[in-house]
């Protein structure tokens, strides 16, 4: 008797972004695998993989995306039935990473939802979390499994290169937490300088930008951050950099998530363009000529075959995922 034994990867999507998962396939040269996913009439999610996956490396691609509890539940129904038909090895791919901002105790009696989402996806049988650019580097810590946390560094650092290749940038944070991103751009783009903005948060979703650190009179401003969401923190900044007497101000993020009156902000603010990724998709009032999309289907192709092969993650991003 001969056994033979082959590798297999397969690639299912929820239904939370399944465009940006046909993306990464089809830069991988597969297909995504045959899936069924309903709903009840009482609401609740229904999953059954139509193909067999005992002995493969299942990759469950879902982005936390609205309805963001909705699409958690549905990722971790699509990983349990992959860990009961026996699948070898099940990675959850989460391009958004939902709650990473409730990462940790703010305030007393409040919970760790991040925490809680990572516990979630371990219990449901996820043997590896591949996500992007996370709101803190702590979520690392709230895995007993390897989490590979991807960034979009090189692919936003390159556009901002091929489009204002002769301009002398200076790269500012809206806040003193982000100074650490800021460095990583400016480090990445030769001649630029560094800014940040003092601020002070008075409510949920409300900031107040007070003073800006640096010099950014008549010099192109980049405005950093990992996530725009009502975007008052970053068209506040963009202001208060023009104030100053900025040239014109570039906004770049890595998740859109865009929520209530961001759109419309963004619109009208001060602000020449607005860098975005494709972690999330884009609301249809945000496409405007403004905003340009960047894709980051070509870094999760790269980490997925990676992780298939058995290969570095790290040297995918020369470390900036790590740092």
């Amino acid at each position: 008797m001969e056994i033979v034994t082959k590798k297999r990867m397969q690639i299912f999507s929820g239904r939370g972004y399944p465009l940006l998962a046909q993306e990464v396939a089809d830069h991988l040269g597969m297909r995504l695998g045959d899936v069924d996913i309903h709903e009840f009439a009482n609401g609740e999610i229904y999953c059954r993989f139509r193909e067999n996956v005992r002995g493969s490396d299942v990759f469950v691609f879902q982005t936390h995306c609205k309805p963001v509890n909705d699409n958690i539940i549905e990722q971790l129904a699509l990983i349990d039935a992959a860990k009961r038909a026996s699948a070898k090895r099940i990675i959850a791919v989460v391009p958004f990473y939902g709650y990473a901002r409730q990462d940790r105790k703010a305030r007393s009696r409040e919970p760790i939802t991040a925490k809680l989402v990572a516990d979630m996806l371990t219990v449901a049988g996820a043997d590896r979390v591949v996500s992007v650019d996370l709101h803190s580097f702590q979520i690392q810590g709230f895995f007993d499994q390897p989490l590979d946390s991807l960034t979009a560094l090189p692919l936003l650092v390159r556009w901002l290169a091929d489009h204002y290749a002769d301009e002398h940038l200076v790269v500012a944070s809206p806040d003193a937490g982000g100074v650490k991103l800021a460095q990583k751009f400016q480090s990445r783009l030769p001649d630029a300088s560094i800014a940040f903005l003092a601020k002070t948060r008075t409510a949920h979703n409300v900031a107040k930008t007070l003073a800006v650190v640096g010099e950014v009179e008549g010099h192109t401003c980049v405005l950093v951050d990992d996530m725009i969401d009502t975007a008052g923190t970053i068209c506040g900044a963009a202001e208060a950099l023009m104030d100053r007497g900025a040239k014109s101000v570039v906004v770049v993020a890595t998740h859109p998530v865009l929520s209530g009156p961001a759109c419309e902000r963004l619109a009208a603010g001060p602000i020449e363009r607005v860098v975005l990724t494709n972690t999330l998709p884009l609301p249809a009032s945000c496409r405007m000529d403004k905003i340009a999309v960047v894709s980051v289907a070509p870094i999760i192709a790269s980490t997925m075959k990676a992780i298939f092969e058995d290969q570095s993650v790290s040297e995918l991003f020369d470390d900036d995922n790590q740092r």
